[in-house]
């Protein structure tokens, strides 16, 4: 019997039992693509919400999982070459900016060893388009904004910042080497259902509903760019199709454009293109909930950055779209989940 699957694009995701993996593998089986997902089921946060995740995408027929850590070279190697994909999008990381104060070595093994085995695979397999996750945390100590991609970003604040930024010039380089097309897509703030419990939203939230206070960094005088995870995922998956060309010559890249002229290469910021101050977000959150919060100010934490603001020109350039959500709405759709979720 023929493969009914054989002409559908194969897409490897990794990280697929995480937040922005899940919500992207859904969207891909919701449109008939066939997912192979690879994730660490890292203890970072709570298993059973990635279990969770998993379980969801388990049950459409075109998803399969498999649980491996990045570093482990030959299960990654013979997983991939099994599944034989088209394209390859890298979202597994050991996330979190405070983390990486406590545990650097993590971010050194899954963020830089990891992915380059990542890349080697890809290199190997010769995939139609690699995309694989950076941050806005490599705009580090940058004050113009808004963040713009062609702008220089080499003050990175924290080690993983400086581990996303050095996946970028290793994907730069195995692009120019290898003719291997590559996106870098750098987020800003993404927040949405089936959240992680370290960010700011799954944090408030819970602690509120707990009674407890909240802690608010820099007295609350913080701005972030929030990305709502729906609008996230349909941007990668619009990338997907956009897979850059090596240039002819330098005169062939578009003003703001950030495709390499020496390689199949470009980096693409996915946010909301506005800025939100933190306190107006959590008078959002207390608005949602119907309750005030406790309010503990703190001040400024190490590593972090007063603001984050994203240019989104050339996403939309580059495929007729921008991210849109407002952020009361997306804090809305991110408390009724989560009260379904945890029953409270």
């Amino acid at each position: 019997m023929p493969d009914s699957t054989a002409n559908l694009k194969r897409i490897f995701v990794t990280g697929t039992a995480g937040f922005i993996g899940f919500h992207l593998s859904r969207l891909l089986l919701a449109e008939g693509f066939v997912v192979a997902g690879y994730d660490g089921m890292t203890d970072y946060y709570d298993v059973n919400l990635k279990r969770s995740r998993h379980a969801d995408l388990s049950e459409n027929a075109n998803f399969t999982a498999t649980e491996g850590m990045l570093e482990d070279q030959a299960l990654l190697d013979d997983t991939i070459d099994a599944f034989k994909p088209d394209v390859i999008v890298h979202l597994a990381a050991q996330a979190g900016v405070r983390y990486s104060l406590e545990n650097p070595r993590a971010y050194l093994d899954s963020n830089v060893i990891g992915t380059f085995n990542v890349m080697e695979a890809a290199r190997r397999n010769a995939v139609q388009h690699l995309l694989m996750a950076s941050t806005s945390s490599v705009y580090g100590a940058n004050e113009d904004m808004p963040f713009i991609e062609t702008e220089k970003a080499d003050t990175q604040l924290t080690i993983y910042a400086a581990t996303k930024k050095a996946n970028e010039s290793m994907a730069h380089a195995y692009a120019h080497l290898y003719t291997l097309p590559t996106t870098m897509f750098r987020f800003f703030t993404v927040y949405g259902p089936w959240g992680r419990p370290d960010l700011a939203l799954y944090k408030f939230v819970g602690a509120m509903l707990d009674g407890r206070p909240i802690d608010i960094y820099n007295n609350g005088d913080m701005y972030r760019d929030f990305t709502y995870v729906d609008d996230l995922v349909r941007a990668i998956r619009l990338l997907i199709d956009a897979a850059p060309e090596r240039p002819a010559s330098r005169a062939d890249i578009v003003a703001g454009d950030s495709l390499s002229p020496v390689a199949p290469f470009r980096i693409v910021n996915i946010g909301n293109n506005d800025k939100v101050r933190l306190l107006d977000f959590i008078d959002a959150i207390e608005a949602s909930l119907g309750m005030k919060a406790i309010r503990n100010y703190m001040p400024m934490q190490t590593g972090d950055v007063p603001a984050t603001w994203a240019d989104a020109s050339l996403l939309e350039r580059l495929t007729g779209y921008r991210p849109a959500t407002d952020f009361r709405d997306g804090i809305a759709s991110f408390v009724a989940w989560f009260r379904e979720y945890s029953g409270k």
